[in-house]
């Protein structure tokens, strides 16, 4: 029981309280790709904590199939007699069937809408082919005049860009486009943002999956930012995202380079991203990874012993 309301407790109080001090954190300094880390951790730990709680709160002594045939087999006896059956058993059943139908509503929301993604981006993909000229490696050119591009993903996943780019932005400032809309394709950023949407579908009530999808948006710019960064120069990325145009009909599943979190890149930019060595990095998502999974359990025994000091009195 006390694990069972631990968990509760802590998928209630993470997932009101963590985007809150994760949007604490100062984006113009820090590594992005750690805190991508965070939110997707954190926010599938909360849901995995809620369920398992819920299983622990129900059955805390017995396997899930005995435990709930009991209960079934106890209500319907209670109904047969004419006598209403205990509050327990009618809780444990109605927590049942919550459980399932946010299992099921998680599944199923999820693969609609991995399925609905793939459906636009093949559409979007075999009309881009038709107007683009023949691509050079994974990378569409489209005769406009306006400098746009934007990623999408796929089998092979694909860079489309305008010729407008090389028209009014010089190479440099193309090469950091390009490599920027690259990093979204080598780092998964439609994926991890298809991840967070998934979230955000099954649990639209708890902030932090409410969140998600926007905060790792902006986290999935300013890591390919980065990257551009870093192979170009921290100049030649903001004289891009200066000039490229930003245009809100571009295709939903698409990440396109100067419609997210500008802003905040720009001021980042200035500055310059923090050189991350490869091996630091992995470490960094590693004890984050670790912390977001541990948040609800830790969350919740804090929860609870504050409750306890506050309500038990001392002995004397």
């Amino acid at each position: 029981m006390n694990a069972a309301l631990t968990l509760l407790a802590g998928a209630a109080v993470a997932g009101w309280l963590v985007p809150g001090l994760l949007a604490r954190a100062d984006l113009r300094r820090r590594d992005p790709v750690p805190l991508i880390v965070a939110w997707l951790v954190s926010g599938t730990a909360v849901l995995l904590a809620a369920a398992v709680g819920v299983v622990l709160l129900l059955l805390p002594n017995h396997g899930p199939s005995p435990s709930l045939l009991a209960a079934a087999h106890s209500c319907w006896s209670a109904v047969q007699h004419g006598s209403p059956p205990r509050v327990e058993e009618v809780a444990g059943l109605v927590g049942v069937a919550l459980l399932v139908a946010l299992v099921a509503r998680l599944v199923v929301v999820s693969a609609r809408g991995f399925r609905q993604r793939g459906r636009k981006r093949q559409d979007n993909l075999a009309v881009l082919r038709m107007v683009a000229r023949p691509a050079t490696g994974d990378i569409l050119w489209l005769a406009h005049d306006e400098p746009l591009a934007f990623s999408m993903t796929g089998r092979p996943g694909v860079v489309v860009a305008t010729e407008g780019l090389t028209r009014h932005l010089d190479r440099r400032a193309v090469a950091a486009v390009l490599a920027h809309e690259m990093a979204h394709l080598t780092g998964r950023h439609h994926l991890l943002i298809a991840i967070a949407d998934a979230l955000r579908a099954a649990a639209p009530f708890v902030p932090l999956c409410r969140q998600a999808p926007r905060a790792i948006r902006a986290l999935a710019e300013l890591a390919a930012d980065g990257t551009a960064a870093r192979a170009c120069g921290p100049a030649a990325v903001r004289t891009a995202l200066l000039r490229v145009t930003r245009h809100d009909n571009l295709p939903s599943t698409s990440l396109a380079m100067a419609r997210d979190a500008v802003a905040l890149r720009l001021a980042r930019l200035r500055r310059g991203p923090p050189q991350r060595s490869g091996l630091r990095r992995t470490v960094s998502c590693g004890l984050v990874g670790v912390m977001a999974a541990a948040v609800p359990f830790l969350a919740g025994t804090a929860f609870l012993l504050g409750i306890a000091v506050l309500t038990c009195p001392l002995g004397g």
